[in-house]
């Protein structure tokens, strides 16, 4: 059986209806929330049976696509050394002609973050219990995010030269810009431990779980970074559109003030921001010494996997037709 576009579709809506009726006997043991009212745990509901739908559909293209699949991860592992060298690459441009080099992964996080502490602290005077870290915490995950999607998103355009000249897995070029970026965000954690030390914040035994908000923001960014490589490849609005939208989403996202400011009927909708998530992941192992639920898991894992399954899905179906764009 070949699996079109039609027939896609309709298993898709199959799985969400059936994931639905599966998941909702479960509904008080997955979301943890007795006193929500009936149509948010719905809702809830609904958004796991969506992002199941989404990866179960994309599993079964590659089960039918099981060929092209295997060719892939062929010419990957023939290119992987050409990936490390395009991290390699963009990890010393990043520093080439500056006098504190890698250094400047330290500092940057740490300007930023007197810069902010002064304006948010003291002439805004937001009220938040050991505000740097609380600051930083959510900066460094935000940041990650911002600069591997924006960078990424002009990788193809910038290695149009090499894509035109030899042949070479598109995919290498989105994934070495956020390979880079991941780079940098493990540098960071130097300077988040130094503010741990200067302001004598407790460390606490969750901080050795901080690697898997980490791997949930990177595998989302990667999606994203994948979506947006593509479509900047067609429309290049979309470079400048994108920093219009990170900083929308820059302020939708509790970096710099709490989340106790936000009107309780707003929440449900601030709730379907995936950088809001992954902060407050963050920052629960970081700062606050607890376990997220299976609810917040499930979330996390949701955003993260149906941003790469469509990110995915996108890049590789149009990859045919960059070079007549670019």
């Amino acid at each position: 059986m070949t699996l079109t576009k039609k027939r896609l579709v309709l298993i898709a809506f199959s799985l969400v209806a059936v994931y639905f009726a599966l998941l909702l006997p479960f509904s008080e043991r997955i979301i943890g929330a007795r006193g929500d009212p009936l149509l948010m745990n719905l809702q809830k509901i609904l958004f796991l049976a969506l992002a199941a739908a989404i990866v179960t559909g994309f599993i079964l293209v590659l089960i039918f696509k099981r060929d092209f699949i295997l060719s892939q991860w062929s010419s990957f592992n023939r290119y992987k050394y050409l990936l490390w060298l395009l991290v390699k690459r963009d990890f010393i441009s990043r520093y080439r002609r500056s006098v504190l080099g890698v250094l400047w992964s330290l500092l940057n996080p740490l300007l930023t973050m007197l810069v902010l502490t002064l304006v948010f602290s003291y002439l805004f005077r937001y009220q938040i219990d050991n505000f740097p870290v609380y600051l930083l915490s959510g900066r460094i995950i935000f940041s990650f995010f911002e600069e591997s999607t924006t960078q990424a998103m002009g990788s193809m355009i910038n290695s149009q030269g090499i894509i035109r000249k030899v042949y070479v897995p598109k995919y290498v070029f989105p994934l070495s810009r956020v390979l880079s970026s991941l780079v940098n965000l493990l540098l960071s954690f130097l300077a988040f431990m130094l503010v741990f030390i200067i302001t004598g914040a407790p460390f606490r035994w969750t901080m050795l779980l901080l690697p898997i908000p980490v791997i949930y923001t990177f595998v989302f960014s990667l999606g994203v970074a994948m979506l947006l490589s593509s479509l900047a490849v067609f429309f290049r609005d979309v470079t400048y559109l994108y920093g219009v939208l990170t900083m929308l989403l820059t302020f939708l996202t509790p970096i710099f003030y709490p989340v106790s400011i936000i009107p309780e009927r707003f929440l449900p909708l601030y709730g379907l921001n995936p950088m809001y998530r992954y902060v407050d992941y963050f920052r629960c192992l970081a700062i606050w010494g607890k376990v997220p639920d299976l609810w917040a898991n499930m979330v996390c894992i949701g955003f993260a996997l149906s941003a790469l399954c469509v990110g995915f899905f996108v890049f590789m179906r149009q990859q045919d037709r960059y070079i007549l764009y670019l």
